[in-house]
C-alpha cells in the first residue's frame, strides 16, 4: 500500500484558512491521489512537540500567524528571503530529517503584481505596519524604484518601517495614518490593514486611480477596492497573493512544477463564493 504523504497548514486562528482549499486542488490536478493536505490550530507553546512528533510520511507545512517568527529557532535552515523578513511561511521536511524554511509571501507578492502587469513604479504607498507590511517592503524593494511612504498610527510603528526600510534597502519615508488620503494618489498603493480599517478612506479614492494591492480577501471586495474598482483602477486581491504564494508552496513540497494556478485561482474563488 502506497504511503499517503501529508501535508498541513498550522496557526491559530486556523478556521478560515483557504490554504487546504487551494492545495488540495492543486494535488488534484498533479494526480497526486496518495497526498493529503488538512489544517490543524497550533500556537507558539504547542509548535515545538507538534513538529516533533511528525513521522517520515510528513513532506511540509504552510505557516500561519502566530506562528511564521516562532519556528526560526526550530528549523536547520531558512532562506535568505526568509531571512530577510524574520518570517517563514513554508515548512519543507526533507527526507534526511532536515526542517527547511523559506517565504513564499515575497515572491507570491511579486508574482501577483506582474500578473496584473506591474514590473517596475517609481514610487509606492503602504498602508499599515507590521509582519504584512515588512513583507511588502521586501516585495517593492526589487519591483519601486523610488521612495515608499508608509501611513501608520504612532511613532514606534514609524520607527520600525523606517527600520525595515534600512535593513531591505527601501527608501522608505513615514507619515501619519491622519494623512492617509494622500496615500491613494500613489502609483502603487499596498494596503496591509486589518478588515475595516481602510473603509473610511474610500470617499477619498481620486478620479483616475492607478494601482491597488488589498492583502485582504474575505470579505472582498473591501470597500476601498470596491470604490477603486468603479472608479477605473486596477485591483490586485489578497486572494492573488494568497493562489500565487502557494502555487509556490505546492512547487516546493511536492517537488512538483509547475503548480496548476489558475486550479488553485478556481478553488479558492468557489471556496469564499461559498462562504
Amino acid at each position: 500500500m502506497t504511503v499517503t504523504r501529508r501535508a498541513a497548514v498550522l496557526g491559530k486562528p486556523i478556521a478560515h484558512s483557504l490554504s487546504p482549499v487551494l492545495h488540495r486542488a492543486a494535488y488534484d490536478e498533479l494526480g497526486l491521489t496518495d497526498w493529503s493536505y488538512d489544517r490543524f490550530e497550533v500556537d507558539e507553546a504547542g509548535l515545538p512537540a507538534f513538529l516533533d512528533e511528525l513521522g517520515p510520511e510528513w513532506a511540509g507545512l504552510s505557516l500561519t500567524m502566530p506562528l511564521k517568527r516562532a519556528v526560526i529557532p526550530l528549523l536547520d535552515e531558512i532562506s535568505d528571503t526568509a531571512a530577510s523578513v524574520d518570517a517563514v511561511n513554508t515548512v519543507v521536511l526533507a527526507e534526511d530529517g532536515r526542517r527547511l524554511g523559506d517565504n513564499t509571501d515575497i515572491p507570491g507578492m511579486i508574482a501577483a503584481l506582474r500578473e496584473h502587469g506591474i514590473e517596475e513604479v517609481g514610487s509606492a504607498a503602504i498602508l499599515g505596519a507590521g509582519a504584512t507590511a515588512s513583507s511588502a517592503l521586501a516585495a517593492l524593494s526589487r519591483v519601486c524604484t523610488g521612495e515608499v511612504v508608509a501611513y501608520v498610527r504612532g511613532e514606534a510603528r514609524a520607527a520600525e518601517m523606517r527600520r525595515w526600510g534600512e535593513r531591505l534597502e527601501v527608501d522608505v519615508r513615514t507619515a501619519d495614518w491622519a494623512d492617509a488620503a494622500e496615500a491613494l494618489r500613489a502609483p502603487l498603493v499596498v494596503a496591509t490593514t486589518p478588515a475595516g480599517t481602510t473603509d473610511a478612506l474610500a470617499a477619498a479614492v481620486p478620479e483616475r486611480p492607478t494601482t491597488l494591492f488589498d492583502v485582504l480577501y474575505d470579505p472582498w471586495p473591501t470597500e476601498l477596492a470596491a470604490r477603486w474598482s468603479m472608479f477605473g483602477g486596477a485591483v490586485v486581491s489578497g486572494l492573488d497573493l494568497l493562489v500565487h504564494q502557494a502555487v509556490l508552496q505546492v512547487e516546493q513540497i511536492t517537488g512538483r512544477s509547475p503548480a496548476p494556478l489558475e486550479a488553485m485561482r478556481h478553488a479558492g474563488e468557489k471556496a469564499l463564493a461559498a462562504r
